[in-house]
């Protein structure tokens, strides 16, 4: 297999995402990164999904997360019957898609096509939990081409020496849109708003920039309007969560401002990622809200009053007709235009 990573940041290499051994799976702390590199190390599927949901891992990290949990699941079962092991399976598969609401129907898509491994290895006598491994590997290598088809169409939107706007991190097609534009030549920047509570513009997307030699600068999340205003900027890009049929994207909260911005003062948002047909409305994603108190801290150290609330849905809704186009590996889609896709 020849590994889609080749020349990407550390954090997107496919051992740094997530990687099962015998007996344990080792996620990348992406909490902690890059002020430290620690790996949290599973030994059962259950605290793999543990980990999906306390956020060791984000953007497209929980996918491989579980496919590598449903590996471990499989080393757990390995000496029950066969009927036994697959019932586990089950058991894990439910237990490692629901670890994140919003994002659960992809989570199933995941773990169902790992059962179907197990089902087939059981059929030819193989070891199950190394037949999940590969899978997962060669799915892994299947979303880093399929992503690098979306970069190619993205970089195609980026001006020479363009200076373009992300939020958060969208993992694969920040490598490889940068990697793209490198071997076109062209000399673009990036600004980083920092996203808040976890910083993952900060921490990540601007580490994977540096790394791939690109000029990177870091703003805070209240910045993107000023910027947008007083600064060149030539085009605003996120990945998405989910993108529903109906043209509404579901992303990092904060999305949501900066596309109104971008629009405000006439720069194109666009979109990356697979519309998904589980979601042929808006109506049907459900916004998870997690604890408060991430909100009421910064990097650990406590920044509001005891006493303060504090209120943190992860994700926000951007209607249509704030998104320029929606990138994918077929194109450049219109958001009112997805079925077509």
């Amino acid at each position: 297999m020849i590994r889609a990573d080749k020349d990407l940041a550390f954090i997107l290499q496919f051992e740094n995402v997530a990687w099962y051994e015998k007996g344990c799976v080792k996620i990348l702390d992406r909490r902690i990164y890059p002020a430290k590199i620690e790996f949290v190390t599973c030994y059962n599927h259950t605290e793999v999904a543990k980990a999906i949901t306390d956020m060791v891992t984000q953007s497209g990290g929980p996918y491989a997360a579980a496919g590598m949990g449903m590996a471990l699941a499989a080393y757990e079962a390995r000496n029950k019957s066969q009927e036994e092991i697959l019932e586990y399976l089950q058991s894990a598969a439910y237990a490692l898609s629901h670890a994140r609401p919003t994002t659960v129907k992809r989570m199933e898509l995941v773990v169902g096509g790992c059962i179907e491994a197990a089902i087939n290895a059981l059929e030819q006598g193989l070891e199950l939990d190394e037949a999940i491994f590969l899978h997962v590997l060669n799915s892994m290598n299947k979303r880093y081409i399929r992503t690098g088809e979306v970069a190619n169409y993205l970089v195609d939107m980026f001006p020479n020496k363009g200076v373009i706007m992300t939020q958060c991190f969208g993992e694969t097609i920040v490598g490889l849109m940068l990697k793209e534009a490198k071997r076109r030549k062209k000399d673009i920047k990036l600004i980083c708003p920092e996203t808040r509570p976890y910083f993952q513009g900060a921490r990540l997307t601007a580490s994977v920039a540096y790394e791939q030699g690109f000029d990177v600068t870091v703003i805070t999340d209240n910045m993107p309007a000023y910027i947008m205003m007083s600064k060149k900027m030539d085009l605003f890009t996120s990945a998405a969560d989910v993108i529903c049929m109906d043209g509404h994207v579901v992303n990092k909260v904060g999305t949501l401002q900066i596309s109104i911005a971008a629009k405000y003062f006439g720069i194109p948002y666009f979109v990356t990622g697979i519309p998904d047909r589980s979601h042929g409305k808006v109506s049907t994603v459900k916004i998870e809200e997690r604890d408060e108190s991430y909100v009421l801290e910064a990097m650990g150290i406590r920044t509001a009053m005891e006493g303060v609330k504090g209120y943190y849905p992860t994700f926000d809704i951007t209607p249509p007709h704030l998104v320029s186009g929606v990138v994918t590996d077929k194109g450049i889609y219109s958001p009112y235009d997805l079925k077509r896709y």
